[in-house]
């Protein structure tokens, strides 16, 4: 069983899953930063640019839209001796048309956000596409067996009473082992809020939002919120009255368990979620064992590296190590989830001789991982003793959400020494000698190379002068960064 916390602001809205005390996930959305990807509007076609088979329409934003004829609903084409032939756009749209569209693509820079008028609605386990009658599978279910019976049962919860299809829809990966009443219950939500929008789009004018994708406080009943959910406490009162209203048309079990939080302590204060967060941006993590974890996250994959640091509770060193793992295995799951690390993962246990001791910290790993709601992949040991595995991307990483790479380091992790950048100045105080006259050379640089240049590098700079024939000077700026310096020509 679990709680759920929502901490809201006008500014962020942040969610923690609270199981046996401790923080097990946490999602944070930000309101500058919510994209239009799924936002459905009645647009106006402003003009149709037959040379480019595109068309821009106006939905009410900064810049006009832009539709391509192969994102028109059908893909623009028709059978015509048995091949496929596309039909131009003009042929299909023309300026102050009507047109209900979904953004696909945000705007970038210049570039206006780029449309489709085939409408899809995104829920827990399944995707609505309204205006196809199809039932699709995710690739990543791999067993054909499965596959067909998933479609034999959504075939079944989807006719109508005259067994004609109704809407199409795609499976989604946490839809494998899905039960029919939670099948169901998403093809109701998802024929309810596809019934909103048609209704608006019947009675609003062009430019208006007929549908945004779910805000974090409402996909916490749509998507966190299980029969394991003992409570969903709020610390917002317009929030709160806002999910009820919302709970009670769309998911009203969900919606049972909202409860206003009113205490005087900040909600995310109960738990201590505001460390777990400073924790979780860490790169060493500690075990309570007295080993610890050291977790670098890079562009192509994250590894993981386990320590006994302190341990030394075992009767001998291989149990020291067993221990250390099996505690690892836990704490190594709850980070990814916590950080929300995604792509492929590399794992270095420390080295175990006994082959029961490797086959029983795999099984604790894979155990921990199966509380995951993201799909994830362990292949097992490889030969040089790591675990490989994979966790799809579905979101930003806490890192990349709340951080941004060093100004100083530029994201290396390290910057040269005072004596490194006091060499870099020599040498290129002897390359601007040679292309320019100066009276003087002026350095500007951190204290702390300057105090080198001073002290111990003063023999090399005053020969450096001596050679060029030019006196140098120093300036110390304070708010150089240790690798900054500046050559002045005077």
């Amino acid at each position: 069983m679990h709680d759920i916390l929502i901490n809201w602001t006008p500014q962020e809205t942040r969610v923690a899953l609270i199981e046996n005390g401790a923080v097990q996930d946490l999602h944070i959305e930000r309101t500058l930063e919510r994209g239009l990807v799924g936002n459905v509007y009645l647009g106006k076609v402003a003009r149709v640019l037959p040379g480019m088979q595109s068309a821009f329409i106006d939905v009410g934003l900064e810049r006009a839209a832009f539709l391509h004829v192969a994102d028109l609903h059908g893909g623009g084409h028709h059978p015509k001796h048995d091949v496929a032939v596309q039909v131009p756009i003009e042929r299909q749209v023309f300026e102050g048309q009507t047109l209900m569209v979904q953004v696909i693509k945000d705007p970038i820079g210049t570039k206006g956000a780029r449309l489709s008028t085939q409408v899809s609605i995104a829920g827990r386990m399944l995707v609505f596409l309204p205006q196809d009658n199809h039932i699709g599978i995710s690739q990543k279910i791999g067993s054909a067996e499965l596959r067909e019976q998933l479609r034999l049962r959504m075939q079944k919860l989807t006719a109508t009473a005259d067994g004609t299809p109704t809407g199409g829809f795609i499976l989604r990966t946490n839809a494998e082992d899905a039960s029919d009443d939670e099948l169901a219950d998403d093809i109701a939500y998802l024929r309810k809020a596809w019934a909103a929008i048609r209704a608006q789009g019947m009675s609003q004018p062009p430019g208006t939002l007929l549908h945004e994708d779910l805000n974090l406080a409402q996909r916490v009943l749509r998507d966190l919120a299980t029969d394991s959910t003992q409570s969903i406490r709020i610390d917002s009162q317009l929030q709160f009255d806002a999910l009820k209203s919302f709970g009670a048309a769309y998911t009203p079990g969900s919606a049972a368990k909202l409860e206003l939080y009113k205490g005087e302590r900040p909600i995310f204060d109960l738990f201590g979620i505001e460390e777990e967060i400073a924790r979780a941006l860490a790169r060493r993590v500690d075990l309570k064992s007295g080993g610890y974890l050291i977790i670098d996250q890079t562009e192509a994959l994250t590894t993981v590296d386990v320590n006994t640091g302190g341990f030394v509770g075992a009767r001998n060193f291989d149990d020291t190590i067993f221990k250390t793992n099996l505690e690892a295995a836990g704490a190594i799951a709850r980070q990814l989830r916590l950080r929300n690390l995604g792509g492929i993962i590399i794992v270095d246990f420390i080295d175990m001789v006994r082959d029961d001791h490797q086959a029983a910290v795999l099984a604790e790993f894979r155990k921990q991982l199966s509380r995951d709601r993201t799909k994830v992949t362990v292949s097992g040991f490889t030969q040089l003793g790591l675990v490989e595995m994979t966790r799809k991307r579905t979101r930003e990483s806490l890192a990349h959400m709340l951080c941004q790479p060093c100004p100083t380091c530029e994201g290396r992790g390290q910057v040269k020494t005072a004596r490194s950048v006091c060499y870099d100045v020599l040498r290129e105080i002897l390359r601007e000698a040679r292309q320019f006259n100066p009276k003087e050379f002026r350095v500007v640089a951190s204290a702390a190379v300057v105090e080198m240049l001073l002290d111990e590098e003063s023999q090399h700079l005053a020969g450096l002068s001596d050679f060029i024939g030019k006196p140098i000077s120093l300036s110390t700026e304070p708010s150089f960064s240790p690798e900054q310096y500046d050559i002045v020509l005077l």
